[in-house]
């Protein structure tokens, strides 16, 4: 009798490799299931990037009437703690506990935190909403729940996203370790994507009251998918927990310091925090633009995230391939961030009569030039850092990235607001605050094409000379001969 549920497996075993970026990193030791199991971490990190950047900062900023720059501060309070992703991978990396187990507990910490700034936000928002008994409640109260329910739910996010990598890339040969991270990035991506499609489709009908449901409905998702994505993912060692209990454990400054004299590793975590910089602005403007300058709705606007989060799963895919075939990081990195320079440029000109279907355009070519930017930075991290460090390279990359988005997103909403400010009542076009802001990024993402340009000169002297290796970070692929990519 033929097999029909043998045949569906192996054609669905086959359709994976093919269509899913990085899936061909799945073993018979790790297969693709229990990859993709523990990326629902990443799920739940893009739902929550949607919600707070995405719908909230919209919802606050026009519907609630909260000035832009404190909306932006709020959004940019998880810079706090955005630096401490170096210590907490750093952490995760030398932790001991009975069971030997490293990166469990911090996920499941990060997942607390996550969902406890979920169970604070509805009150804030009612608070701030004025909704039924919340009328006479202190603006103040509703000011600084916002601020503390924002803030919980990025130290989670950075708790569970640093370490969650790091366990992922503990699964897998070294030789696979940029696939598998690059495989948590488009689960990442997907999650926003289906996130965005959700809440846009059930804001559709906005009300304070639908809003607050939205949010409690994310708090148990993100507490359900965490816990199913980490279930008996990390194997209990009891040899390794003796081993690190009797072991000289490295002290973090030490640790730091080895990292640190990589060559090139300050130049590429500047190119990071410039590029990160760049296209990071927007995140807190994108969707009051497309309603203030273009008169969107509420579920169009939040249905911009699922736009540029497939133009980033595209540029993760299209690096995926160009890097797998040789190609040198470095120039991913590049033509990254030259793609998001006409992409800005485009939804600066949408607001001069050009139409909506530019600003369409821009928003999916900076999404596509953040991703190919993303991949390329993310692949030399990795690259440069010993295996029992990993967590600690992870960390300083996402330390760097999540700082720099952070500042980027404050000083885009005081930017705003200053020049909202000056114009005064008598003030030109709703959008000339935002134009401002993303002619800012066309600059910096210049910026970081400059500061990047020594690794294209190393890449193009390594193709002439194959047989010498640079050391420190490989933004140029030394094993290979860079790929062109016109």
């Amino acid at each position: 009798m033929f097999d029909y549920r043998s045949f569906a497996t192996r054609k669905l075993a086959a359709i994976g490799p093919k269509y899913l970026p990085f899936a061909d990193v799945a073993t018979a030791e790790v297969p693709l299931s229990r990859l993709l199991r523990l990326s629902l971490f990443q799920v739940t990190v893009g739902m929550a990037l949607v919600l707070l950047v995405g719908t909230l900062n919209r919802v606050m900023i026009v519907e609630l009437a909260v000035p832009a720059s404190l909306v932006a501060l709020m959004l940019a309070l998880p810079l706090v703690f955005a630096p401490f992703r170096t210590l907490i991978g750093f952490k995760s990396d030398v932790h001991v506990s009975a069971l030997g187990l490293r990166r469990v507990p911090y996920i499941w910490k990060g997942t607390l935190y996550q969902f406890g700034g979920f169970a604070i936000m509805p009150f804030a928002l009612l608070v701030l909403s004025g909704y039924g008994e919340a009328v006479d409640a202190p603006r103040w109260v509703g000011y600084s729940s916002a601020a503390l329910s924002f803030l919980l739910v990025g130290a989670g996010v950075h708790i569970v996203q640093t370490v969650g990598l790091a366990l992922a890339t503990d699964l897998v040969a070294e030789e696979d370790q940029p696939k598998v991270v690059g495989l948590m990035y488009v689960m990442l991506l997907v999650g926003m994507v289906v996130s965005a499609l959700v809440f846009g489709a059930l804001l559709e009908n906005y009300t304070p009251g639908r809003l607050i449901q939205v949010i409690q409905g994310a708090a148990v998702v993100t507490a359900a998918l965490n816990l199913f994505a980490m279930w008996q993912q990390e194997a209990r060692d009891r040899d390794r927990a003796r081993a690190m209990k009797t072991a000289r454990p490295m002290q973090f400054s030490e640790a730091w310091r080895l990292l640190m004299q990589a060559d090139g590793m300050l130049r590429l975590l500047i190119v990071i925090g410039l590029g990160t910089f760049g296209f990071g602005m927007a995140d807190v403007l994108l969707e009051p633009y497309g309603g203030q300058a273009l008169g969107l709705s509420v579920a169009s606007t939040t249905k911009l995230t699922a736009l540029f989060a497939a133009g980033t799963l595209l540029g993760f895919a299209v690096a995926s391939r160009g890097l797998a075939q040789g190609g040198a990081p470095a120039r991913f990195a590049v033509i990254g961030a030259c793609i998001g320079v006409p992409g800005f440029a485009g939804i600066i000109v949408s607001s001069m009569g050009i139409g909506v279907a530019v600003f369409l355009a821009g928003v999916f070519a900076t999404g596509l030039g953040a991703g190919l930017f993303g991949h390329a930075t993310l692949t030399a991290t990795i690259r440069a850092a010993p295996k029992e460090r990993i967590g600690l390279a992870l960390g300083a990359w996402g330390a760097v990235q999540a700082t720099a988005a952070g500042i980027g997103i404050a000083l885009a909403g005081i930017v705003r607001d200053l020049i909202v400010g000056l114009q005064g009542a008598a003030g030109s076009a709703a959008q000339t605050p935002y134009n401002v802001v993303f002619t800012i990024e066309i600059v910096f993402l210049i910026m970081a094409v400059v500061v990047a340009m020594p690794f294209l000169k190393n890449t193009t002297r390594q193709r002439l000379q194959p047989e010498t290796r640079a050391p420190g970070p490989e933004l140029s692929n030394a094993n290979t001969n860079p790929v062109e990519v016109s």
